[in-house]
């Protein structure tokens, strides 16, 4: 599709694009982030349309804190940057996927995914 992708001087979502995001109540989305090259699921945080304009017109991974109400570039304080390949829209429009370069860990403790820690049902093969 690529709408929205390219930095213009506009400052806000392409209405197009907007026009086919399911928003939760907040008037945010979720964000699957995946890692470009090994496919693993990195994280999961929340765009509203403001974080996926900047997303889609810098290409670097920008999100919605519900905890600090603010805008946040992933590695903008630790330094383990996304830089984004691709931003794929679901069938229903309620979720996105982020495909990413990572560098350094995804998640906040220092891990590589924010899937690492807590297994709650293993593949018996």
């Amino acid at each position: 599709m690529g709408v929205g992708c390219h930095n213009d001087g506009v400052t806000e979502l392409d209405p197009q694009v907007a026009a086919l995001l399911k928003r939760n109540l907040d008037g945010l989305v979720p964000a699957i982030v995946q890692d470009a090259t090994t496919r693993r699921v990195l994280m999961m945080a929340w765009m509203d349309d403001e974080a996926l304009h900047r997303t889609l017109t810098t290409r670097k991974g920008t999100y919605w804190s519900r905890s600090r109400q603010a805008y946040w570039v992933k590695g903008e304080t630790s330094g383990n940057t996304q830089a984004v390949r691709e931003v794929r829209l679901d069938c229903d429009g309620d979720t996105l996927l982020v495909v990413v370069d990572q560098t350094g860990p995804a998640c906040h403790t220092g891990t590589d995914t924010c899937f690492d820690a807590r297994l709650l049902l293993e593949d018996p093969a």
